[in-house]
C-alpha cells in the first residue's frame, strides 16, 4: 500500500487593505507615490490571490497616540499632529524635508499605516491568523524621535513591540530593502529580545549612509544588530549569496518566536533610487526564502511588510502581488501571464504599458558559501565583513559555519 502525501493545511492570513492607505501622499511629484499600492491590490486580486479561503482581508486601524508612544517619544508625535494640522515644519523632528514634506492630513495617513501592521501582530497574538501581510507598511527609516526617507511612524518596529508586551519572547526583523533599516535597528539597538538584520547597498554610496557592519548593538544586545552591505551593482546572484551565507545561520542561533520581514522592492535593476541589479525573479526567492525560515523556526508565524519601490507600475506591483501570495501559501508562478483586465487597467487609467509576465525571465543562480571565500569578490568582502562581526557573539565560526 503506498503512503498518501498530504499537504499540510494553508495557514491563515491575514491581509491588509483599505482604498484610504492611498491619501499618504506627500506631493504630486514625490517618488512614494500611492499608485503602487494601487496597482498592487488590483494586481493581486485579478490573479486571484484573495480568493483563497485561508486569506482574510482586514482594514486597518489609526494607531493612537497611545500605541504610538510605545516607539516613538511623545514630543515626536505631537510634532507630527501639529505638522497635519497645520502644515508646519519641524527640522528637528524631520518633518518638511524634501524626502519627507509636510501634507495635511500626515499624522492620520502614517498612523493608518502603523495601524495596519499592528493589527497583524494583535492577530498573531491573539492566534486569529498565523501570517500577515501590509504592503503599504516598511517604514523603516521613522526612528523613536525623527522621520526619515518618506517615513513618519515605523510601523513595522509598531508591531514588534506589541509582539512583546503580549509574551513574545524573541522577534527577528529581516529587511531586504535596498536602503538600511535604520529606524528600525536604533528603536531595538538595545534590545536582546529583537535581532534586526538589514542586507542593502552601501550607506557608502546611498541614503541614509549607516549600516555597517560594525553597528552590532549594544549592552546585553551585542549580536542583535546585523547589517549585510553590499557594492552598488550587486544583482540577484550576489544578493542571495550573502543572505544565504548569513541569515539562516543567524536566524537559528537566535531562536525568534516570529519573523517580521520588511520587502522594499527598490533593489530591483528598473528602480530609479538605487543602483542593485536584482530582478523579481530574485525579490520573489528572498519571500520565499524568509517564508523557509518562519516554517522551520517560528511555527510558520511571519508578517511581511512592504517598503522602499519606485517603479511603480512595472516593479512594485509584481514584486508585492507575489509576496502576498507567498505569505498566504500559495505562490504565484514564475510563469504566470499577468492578467489582461490589470494591464487594460493601467494602460487606459495611467497610459502606461504594463509588463505581460510576473517575471523577468531571470537565470537565478548563486554560489554557496560552503564552495569558498574570494577574497577578490566585493561581495564575499562584505559578507566576511559581517561574520567577522557577528558570528562569534553567537558560537559560530565566521569561517566555517
Amino acid at each position: 500500500m503506498s503512503a498518501v502525501t498530504r499537504t499540510p493545511p494553508a495557514p491563515p492570513t491575514a491581509v491588509v487593505w483599505d482604498p484610504a492607505l492611498l491619501e499618504y501622499r506627500f506631493t504630486a511629484t514625490h517618488p512614494m507615490d500611492p499608485i503602487r499600492l494601487e496597482l498592487t491590490e488590483r494586481l493581486t486580486r485579478d490573479l486571484a490571490v484573495f480568493d483563497s479561503p485561508n486569506l482574510t482581508q482586514v482594514s486597518p486601524k489609526i494607531a493612537d497616540d497611545d500605541a504610538l508612544a510605545t516607539v516613538h517619544t511623545e514630543e515626536y508625535i505631537a510634532a507630527v499632529h501639529a505638522a497635519s494640522d497645520t502644515g508646519a515644519a519641524s527640522p528637528k523632528h524631520g518633518l518638511g524635508s524634501e524626502d519627507t514634506p509636510v501634507f495635511e492630513g500626515i499624522h492620520t495617513g502614517a498612523a493608518r499605516i502603523a495601524g495596519g501592521t499592528l493589527r497583524l501582530a494583535e492577530a498573531l497574538a491573539a492566534g486569529t491568523a498565523v501570517r500577515g501581510v501590509n504592503f503599504a507598511g516598511g517604514m523603516h527609516h521613522a526612528s523613536r524621535a525623527k522621520a526619515g526617507g518618506f517615513c513618519v511612524y515605523n510601523d513595522t518596529a509598531l508591531a514588534i513591540q506589541h509582539l512583546l508586551d503580549t509574551g513574545t519572547r524573541r522577534v527577528v526583523y529581516i529587511d531586504v530593502d535596498a536602503h538600511h533599516g535604520d529606524g528600525t535597528q536604533e528603536i531595538f539597538y538595545a534590545d536582546p529580545r529583537v535581532m534586526t538584520i538589514s542586507i542593502h547597498q552601501s550607506g557608502t554610496t546611498l541614503y541614509p549612509g549607516t549600516g555597517f557592519p560594525n553597528e552590532i548593538g549594544e549592552g546585553q544586545a551585542d549580536g542583535t544588530s546585523v547589517n549585510i552591505a553590499l557594492p552598488p551593482g550587486t544583482g540577484d546572484a550576489g544578493f542571495l549569496r550573502a543572505f544565504h551565507a548569513i541569515i539562516p545561520q543567524l536566524v537559528r542561533a537566535f531562536e525568534p518566536e516570529v519573523v517580521l520581514s520588511q520587502h522594499g522592492c527598490d533593489s530591483h535593476a528598473d528602480d530609479p533610487l538605487s543602483d542593485l541589479r536584482l530582478s523579481i525573479d530574485g525579490q520573489r526567492q528572498l519571500a520565499l526564502d524568509i517564508g523557509h525560515l518562519a516554517e522551520e523556526f517560528t511555527g510558520n508565524r511571519w508578517i511581511a511588510t512592504g517598503g522602499g519601490g519606485y517603479s511603480i507600475h512595472q516593479v512594485v506591483p509584481r514584486a508585492w502581488a507575489h509576496l502576498t501570495a507567498i505569505v498566504s501559501g500559495s505562490p504565484v508562478p514564475l510563469n504566470t501571464t499577468t492578467p489582461v483586465s490589470w494591464r487594460d487597467y493601467v494602460r487606459k487609467t495611467y497610459q502606461v504599458e504594463a509588463p505581460e509576465h510576473m517575471h523577468d525571465d531571470a537565470e537565478l543562480w548563486w554560489r554557496s558559501w560552503e564552495l569558498g571565500y574570494d577574497p577578490e569578490d566585493a561581495v564575499d568582502r562584505a559578507v566576511i565583513q559581517t561574520r567577522k562581526e557577528i558570528f562569534p557573539l553567537h558560537g559560530l565560526d565566521p569561517w566555517f559555519d
